[in-house]
């Protein structure tokens, strides 16, 4: 049982992170602005908190499912961070600079997001309820444990594949920084437009 909730742990979040959403890409802009390096010190940092707040929600998953209403706020929250992502990085694309990034920016970049990240508690609130009365996983003993070191892995690995995609991208068709960073401002600016499309649709339905 301790394997399944290990593997279980690690499919969900691997998945969970392959919509494009304000912290895979992320991983890409920094794999592309910054290099690989940085973007391997950027993803071990954020996983390493991903797994601490996956067995935090995880432990109280039905508590928090039984408060709904954070969810709007929650999207609110996504919203004004998706919209600031998206300034941050046009501007980065047209006024470019010259900086040595050092390994505790991207370290303490990880952290932050790790910590921000509005996506991770309606994920775990709806998926946490759902695999423990579904006893697709075990919470005896160090279940939740093993649960949320799966949980970190899975989020590394899918991070680590976005990471090094973006630079395969950049690589094989000679794009420049430029180009991406746009490209990545607005894919933030259309995941900011949904969720105003969501939140309008909920209050005026």
């Amino acid at each position: 049982m301790m394997f399944l909730t290990f593997s279980v742990a690690v499919i969900i979040n691997f998945v969970g992170y392959i919509p494009l959403g304000n912290i895979n890409l992320t991983s890409v802009q920094i794999s592309v602005n910054r290099g690989m390096k940085q973007a391997l010190y950027f993803i071990t940092a954020f996983s390493l908190v991903e797994g601490l707040f996956t067995y935090v929600l995880m432990r109280f998953a039905e508590w928090f499912a039984s408060h709904e209403k954070w969810l709007n706020a929650l999207d609110w929250i996504l919203i004004v961070m998706f919209l600031i992502m998206g300034v941050v990085v046009l501007n980065m694309a047209e006024h470019p600079k010259n900086v040595e990034y050092r390994r505790r920016d991207s370290v303490r970049y990880g952290i932050i997001l790790g910590i921000l990240n509005p996506m991770q508690i309606p994920f775990w609130m709806i998926g946490g309820t759902y695999l423990i009365s579904n006893h697709w996983i075990t919470t005896a003993g160090w279940g939740l444990e093993i649960f949320s070191v799966g949980a970190s892995i899975g989020a590394f690995i899918c991070l680590y594949l976005f990471a090094r995609f973006a630079q395969y991208i950049q690589d094989r068709f000679a794009l420049s920084s430029r180009i991406i960073n746009r490209s990545i401002g607005g894919v933030f600016f259309l995941l900011a437009v949904i969720h105003i499309v969501k939140q309008a649709w909920i209050h005026f339905s």
